[in-house]
């Protein structure tokens, strides 16, 4: 006897949660989430609490299988509760009630009232929440207390409730549940049910022991009946195989004999299989049907082994024919457990050839199988030598447990291929459409995988409910099915469907009766019923969840396959799912990660082009399929009307690749600025470049220290439209190209260099003198080189595109795209298209002075003519001081010939040259001062102003905007 006595109050405020939950409140926080899932589920459906409508059924039964196995553990765990106030409830697998014992009068009289009695439903979707519906919703034991149940009417109460599965199919057969008054609940009550219902499944399998050694009972008294049962040898076992071909069997012929005869008991119409084994032998295996003495049905499958190393093929008359002794192994009982008897019995003494037509059953039993078709049989060929042979029972069962064993071996077999074929890439779109194709048609007819916008531009998909649109991203069918959405369509699921269920509670939904399913038919009565005609008769939802987040639902349906999804379905569907859903976050992160490194590399490029008149450029980046990269393009104006072209790589890719670009970049910036020399510029970016590769940056700690660099290339060119003449170095990067005017192609015969970090060895600059309207191809090495072709090739197919006098930079640049990229580059590439300009002699005037103070005055006049000229007479007076102060400065402190020189471009440029290395400096001048105020004059005057340095001397150089 147990005794169970304690008082359960509602801690947690169950009362008010109760209350909150019902008007839409956040309650999470309150109630445990087994309750809180059931509670979502019976929202979803319509159930009000105060009001339920509970339908009788007369006459419900259990199958008398089951009847027996429950029978004995019923009446003792009745027994164990008779001073208790306590029932015990035994519902089919619908959640309809058989069976209620126990329990005092009061108790009784309680339930009746709220219809908790045989022949009442007691599901979740009818009653709400309770010990045996939401079992059955959660197929696993719950334990509903007091405030805990949905309706109103069941709160008095406190439950227990666990599924019972038949141990062999998986499938829930009956609910069984203990209640009570809620203040005589206990903790204990869910123990109590949970080891009654393993009780009742360990009888429904010691059941199906003794039916599968009645069944091999009755296969032996076939064989005493025709000649006697012979005695058994000693040392024999199961699995053991006398002498003879049987006997040389490996594990690899006996596990494909064992998988084809599963599959043999399976196929009730299938009387035959022929199975070729290693050494050139074969078996032919043969389905008969038993019958034990109770009237148990089953079969067995004996297999012939034919053939051996130099035997040639056999003639058959027909089943009854043996050529030869056999040697008796015995047979040996059914293991404890066991869903088939594997056992290795020579049949030819079971039955004599005489008698074999009736060794399937009892004697003159008319389940005996018709001779072997001889379609089936080899031909005869008389001259070969005689063969081995060695008749054994292979393998003994019940077909339908052999279809379960063919069934899981298949689900097993869809899993391996699901871990294979899913996930292969690291798109999101594409791991839904691997999942969809996997499913079908081996598990399902049709499938379909919906997603939130969000995950598949690899952002967090937030909490998904009824009120979330998905989009839906894949589908899979055996055949056109115009009535269900397609790929592309937004889906928003009304409340009561079964995704919408799915995404709520987290959990799978099984409809395997979609006819009936009215929240299904709520989506669209109209276009689903057309969908039910067509022949869909089945669904399975799973919400597509990973590491704590829904990422989707995924729903499989059936209609060729003629049986509905099962219970077993189900939890292949949220393997399948699970699997599915690890895969689409990986890709949904990775996309993440992709997008925030390409956006920083895109931030990090230039924005558009910057005003210049030096050249025409049009450019291109492509970033790699396999992430972003570290290759960029410049194009920086420079004083003088010139303008620098860049092109870089650093080697690799991810965002320490595209942080690195973006860090020279800047830096190429920076040297530009001081209007370096292109073999000092890339002198200066390859020290910088060997710093950051040992490490030398700051970090927060010592974990975060730069990684190093690895590797990096740079072409640098400076092209000035007075001169026309382009200075290009080169730090390991791929040769520039030169398009003429006339369609010519050259490669500049320009020194490789060492990538940038290595130091050591200076940069070559080589000078050429560009006609107006060629074009400088810069471009990174993933334009000409992959793994399907090598640089050489590469270059000669850029070569064969750029060879056209009449394209425009941009048509230059979709020109070698379509030529010499695929849809997807595996490196990133970056393509700078320059065609040149010229600035002619008309925009242009240079005056040589000699160091002299007279010819200061001599230089203001000439450049108020020269404005005159050119139309700019507003600018006389601001133009003739800087030119004014500049030549001044350059008589009194510097040596050499001095140049003056105005250009008309974009601004009007006043340059003064002389042949000092020295630069000027600016400098506040004090009170007192005699000089120093001039050069600050100049900046005030001028939008910009500096000094480049050249191999004679230096420049100084301003800029002032035009009206």
């Amino acid at each position: 006897m147990i005794s169970l006595s304690v008082t359960w109050d509602d801690i947690g405020g169950l009362v008010d949660a109760h209350e909150r939950f019902l008007t839409g409140a956040q309650v999470d926080a309150d109630v445990r989430g087994a309750v809180l899932d059931s509670w979502k589920r019976c929202r979803s459906v319509g159930l009000e609490p105060d009001r339920l409508l509970v339908p009788y059924a007369p006459g419900l039964a259990l199958d008398d299988t089951l009847l027996r196995a429950a029978e004995p553990v019923l009446q003792r765990l009745t027994g164990s509760l008779s001073d208790v106030g306590m029932t015990v409830a035994l519902c089919d697998g619908h959640g309809r009630m058989v069976q209620r014992l126990g329990g005092d009068r009061l108790l009784r009289e309680r339930l009746d009232e709220v219809r908790f009695a045989p022949g009442f439903d007691a599901s979740e979707q009818v009653v709400g929440t309770n010990g045996v519906g939401t079992a059955l919703a959660e197929r696993g034991p719950v334990h509903v207390v007091g405030r805990e149940h949905f309706a109103d009417c069941l709160q008095p109460f406190a439950c227990a409730g666990t599924p019972v599965r038949n141990p062999l199919s998986g499938h829930i057969e009956a609910v069984l549940d203990l209640t009570c008054l809620r203040d005589d609940s206990d903790p204990l009550m869910l123990r109590l049910v949970r080891e009654a219902a393993r009780d009742i499944e360990a009888r429904l399998l010691e059941q199906a022991t003794q039916r599968e050694r009645a069944l091999l009972a009755a296969y032996r008294r076939a064989g005493r009946d025709a000649d006697g049962w012979p005695p058994q040898p000693a040392g024999t076992g199961a699995g053991r195989y006398g002498e003879g071909a049987g006997a040389r069997l490996g594990r690899i012929d006996l596990a494909v004999l064992r998988e084809k005869a599963e599959e043999l008991i399976a196929a009730p119409h299938r009387t035959l299989d022929e199975v070729m084994l290693s050494g050139g032998r074969s078996a032919l295996l043969l389905r008969r049907q038993v019958r034990g003495a109770a009237g148990e049905t089953g079969a067995v499958v004996e297999a012939r082994i034919l053939g051996g190393a130099g035997v040639g093929p056999v003639g058959l008359a027909g089943p009854g024919t043996v050529d030869g002794p056999a040697t008796v192994a015995g047979v040996v009982p059914v293991p404890q457990f066991a869903t088939e008897a594997a056992v290795a019995v020579p049949i030819s003494k079971i039955a004599t050839p005489k008698k074999r037509a009736t060794a399937t059953g009892l004697p003159g039993s008319p389940t005996s199988p018709p001779p072997l078709p001889t379609p089936f049989l080899p031909s005869p060929q008389p001259s070969a030598p005689e063969p081995v042979t060695d008749d054994r029972l292979l393998l003994l069962g019940d077909p339908g447990v052999g279809r379960l064993a063919v069934l899981a071996r298949r689900r097993l077999e869809l899993l391996h291929e699901a871990g294979i074929r899913v996930g292969t890439t690291l798109d999101v779109a594409r791991t839904a459409e691997e999942l969809a194709e996997v499913a079908v048609p081996r598990f399902a007819d049709f499938a379909s995988v919906d997603l939130p916008d969000p995950v598949l531009h690899g952002e967090e998909p937030g909490p998904l409910g009824a009120a979330t649109r998905l989009r839906r991203v894949a589908v899979g069918s055996v055949r056109e099915e115009p009535d269900l959405y397609g790929v592309g369509d937004q889906v928003g699921y009304v409340p009561s469907t079964p995704q919408s269920r799915s995404l709520e509670t987290g959990q799978a939904v099984l409809e395997p009766v979609l006819a009936e399913a009215g929240g299904w038919l709520a989506q669209d009565p109209a276009r689903l019923a057309r969908v039910l005609t067509a022949g869909i008769h089945s669904l399975i939802t799973v919400p597509l969840r990973a590491r704590g987040t829904t990422l989707g639902v995924v729903s499989f349906y059936r209609s060729e396959h003629p049986a509905p999804f099962e219970e077993d379905d189900l939890s292949l569907a949220q393997e399948l799912a699970g699997r599915a859903a690890i895969c689409i976050d990986n890709a949904r992160r990775y996309t993440r990660e992709h997008n925030t490194a390409l956006a920083l590399q895109r931030s990090l490029l230039p924005k558009g082009r910057p005003e210049q008149s030096a050249v025409e450029v049009a450019y291109r980046y492509l970033p790699a399929q396999a992430g972003v990269g570290g290759d960029w393009f410049d194009v920086i104006p420079l004083s003088g009307a010139r303008v620098a072209l860049v092109v870089g790589d650093v080697v690799g890719h991810g965002l320490h690749a595209a942080a690195t670009m973006g860090r020279l970049r800047t830096a190429v910036h920076n040297f530009c600025s001081l209007d370096l020399p292109p073999d000092e510029l890339l002198t200066h970016l390859d020290d910088l470049v060997g710093r950051l590769d040992r490490g030398e940056g700051w970090a927060v700690d010592s974990s975060q220290a730069d990684s190093g660099i690895v590797g990096a290339t740079c072409l640098y060119a400076v092209y000035d439209p007075v001169s026309r003449r382009c200075a290009l170095t080169r730090a390991g990067h791929p040769l520039p190209a030169v398009v003429g005017p006339d369609g010519t192609v050259e490669f500049v015969d320009l020194p490789s260099g060492q990538p940038l970090g290595l130091g050591g060895m200076p940069f070559e600059t080589v000078e050429l003198e560009l006609a107006e309207g060629s074009q400088l191809v810069l471009y990174t090495d993933g334009l000409i080189e992959d793994r399907h072709q090598d640089i050489d090739a590469g270059l000669e197919r850029l070569r064969t595109v750029l060879a056209r006098a009449d394209r425009s930079p941009e048509e230059t640049c979709e020109a070698v795209l379509d030529a010499l990229l695929p849809a997807r580059p595996s490196d990133d590439v970056a393509l700078l298209v320059a065609r040149t300009r010229a600035l002619g002699p008309e925009r242009v005037a240079q005056w040589e002075l000699p160091s002299d103070p007279a010819v200061v005055s001599r230089s203001r006049a000439a450049v108020t003519e020269q404005l005159a000229a050119w139309g700019l007479d507003e600018l006389s007076f601001t133009v003739e001081l800087v030119a004014s102060e500049l030549v001044t400065n350059a008589i009194r402190h510097a040596t050499g010939p001095v140049r003056l020189r105005l250009l008309r471009d974009r601004a009007l440029i006043c340059e003064v040259s002389d042949g000092s290395g020295t630069s000027p400096r600016l400098r506040r001048a004090r009170t007192e001062d005699e000089g120093g105020r001039g050069l600050f004059l100049v900046a005030q005057l001028t939008e910009r102003w500096g000094t480049r340095y050249t191999p004679d001397g230096k420049v100084i150089w301003t800029e002032l905007p035009l009206p």
